[in-house]
C-alpha cells in the first residue's frame, strides 16, 4: 500500500483528494494536516465524509511524515516550500497542487506569484505533472508540480496543433472561464455570492500567474513560443473550466484533419476525450478527471473548446493520475470508477 499524507486536507482540493483516495485500492490515507482545522476530525470538517473516514487533522510535524511514501500538498501558492524541502530531504515523494514549483525562473515566480521563492535549489528538480505530455519524467520524479487548472485546459489542445505546425504562431487568443472554487476557501468580498451571482467578470488580464507556465510548456512540449493573449474570467458556478482558443490555421488544414490529429495524439490518454461535432460543455466533465476537446474551422480560423473540472483534472484527479504514474499503476486506478460515484454522492446531499 502507498502510505499518503495530505497537507491542506480541509480545503476544496484536499477534500477531492480524500474522496478519490478512499476508493483507491493501492492507497492508505495515513496522515492529514491542516492549520485552522487542526485538532478536528476530517469528517467533522467535511460532513460529506461521515461514515467514510475519521482521521484527525494534525498540525504539521516532520516526525509524522517519516512513514509516508508520498505527500500531497494542497495549499495556496507560496506556502509549500518548507514542506517540500522536509519531504525531499527525507526521501518522501511529493506532489504539490499549488504553483510553487511550476516555474524554474525564480524572477518570473516572484513577478507573477508575488512571493519570494525560498527553495530555488528544487525548482529545477521538480517535474511538471501534465500527465498526458510528461509521463516519462513523472515516473521517476521526486517532486511533481501539478499544473494549473487553466494551463491544463490550454496546453492539452494547443500542444498537438503547434507540434504539427497546424496553426500560425503570430497570435493566439485564449479566453477562459472558471468556477469560484478555483480561488480556494479564502473569504474575500469579491468572492461573496452576492458579488459573483448573475455576473461574469474578467480578472488579472495580462498578469495571471499561469501566463509564464503556459509560455514555458508550450515551448517545452509544443516546440514553439507563440504570441498569445490570455484573459481569465470568473463564472457564477462552483466548479469547472471553459476555455476558448482562436487562431489562424495554415493553408490546406481542415476540421477533419484537426480532429484526427487530436484523436491520434491522445489515443493512449484515458482522460482526454475528443468531442465532435458537438461542443464541449462543463456539465459533461464536472466531477470527473476528463478533459473534453473539440474544434471548428471557419474562414481559416480555428476555434478550439476545452473543458475540465478545475478541482479534479485541474487539481486532485490529475495529482492522483500523477501518483499512479509515479508508482507504476494504471493511470485510471482509483479515478475512473470513483469520479462518477463521488459526484453523484455530492449531488444527492
Amino acid at each position: 500500500m502507498i502510505k499518503t499524507g495530505i497537507i491542506g486536507a480541509a480545503g476544496y482540493s484536499g477534500l477531492e483528494l480524500i474522496k478519490l483516495l478512499l476508493d483507491h485500492p493501492e492507497v492508505e490515507i495515513t496522515r492529514l494536516f491542516g492549520f485552522n482545522s487542526a485538532g478536528n476530525r476530517i469528517d467533522d470538517v467535511h460532513p460529506l465524509l461521515r461514515g467514510l473516514i475519521t482521521n484527525e487533522i494534525h498540525v504539521y510535524d516532520e516526525k509524522l511524515i517519516a512513514e509516508l511514501d508520498l505527500l500531497f500538498i494542497a495549499l495556496p501558492s507560496g506556502n509549500a516550500f518548507p514542506f517540500v524541502i522536509d519531504a525531499y530531504e527525507k526521501g518522501i515523494r511529493v506532489i504539490d497542487l499549488g504553483g510553487d514549483f511550476r516555474l524554474n525562473n525564480i524572477n518570473d515566480y516572484k513577478t507573477y506569484y508575488k512571493h519570494e521563492h525560498t527553495a530555488p535549489g528544487l525548482a529545477n528538480i521538480a517535474v511538471y505533472g501534465l500527465s498526458e505530455l510528461n509521463e516519462q519524467e513523472i515516473k521517476n520524479a521526486a517532486i511533481v508540480a501539478n499544473p494549473g487548472c487553466y494551463s491544463t485546459s490550454i496546453l492539452l489542445p494547443l500542444v498537438p496543433l503547434l507540434k504539427e505546425n497546424i496553426i500560425t504562431k503570430d497570435f493566439i487568443s485564449i479566453v477562459s472561464y472558471s468556477g469560484t472554487s478555483g480561488a480556494g476557501k479564502s473569504v474575500t468580498e469579491n468572492m461573496m455570492f452576492s458579488e459573483v451571482n448573475e455576473s461574469v467578470r474578467a480578472y488579472k488580464i495580462g498578469k495571471h500567474q499561469h501566463i509564464p507556465e503556459i509560455t514555458r510548456y508550450l515551448l517545452k512540449f509544443g516546440g514553439s513560443d507563440p504570441n498569445f493573449s490570455f484573459v481569465p474570467h470568473l463564472l457564477p458556478i462552483t466548479r469547472g473550466i471553459y476555455t476558448t482558443i482562436q487562431t489562424k490555421v495554415n493553408k490546406s488544414v481542415n476540421e477533419n484533419l484537426c480532429i484526427n490529429l487530436f484523436t491520434e495524439y491522445y489515443s493512449d490518454s484515458p482522460f482526454v476525450r475528443i468531442v465532435h461535432p458537438d461542443i464541449p460543455e462543463i456539465k459533461n466533465v464536472s466531477g470527473t478527471n476528463f478533459c473534453d476537446i473539440g474544434c471548428t474551422i471557419n474562414n481559416g480560423i480555428i476555434t478550439i473548446i476545452s473543458t475540465i473540472d478545475n478541482l479534479i483534472k485541474g487539481a486532485a484527479g490529475q495529482a492522483i493520475q500523477n501518483m499512479n504514474i509515479m508508482f507504476r499503476l494504471e493511470q485510471t486506478e482509483g479515478i475512473l470508477k470513483c469520479s462518477k460515484k463521488q459526484y453523484l454522492k455530492v449531488q444527492s446531499i
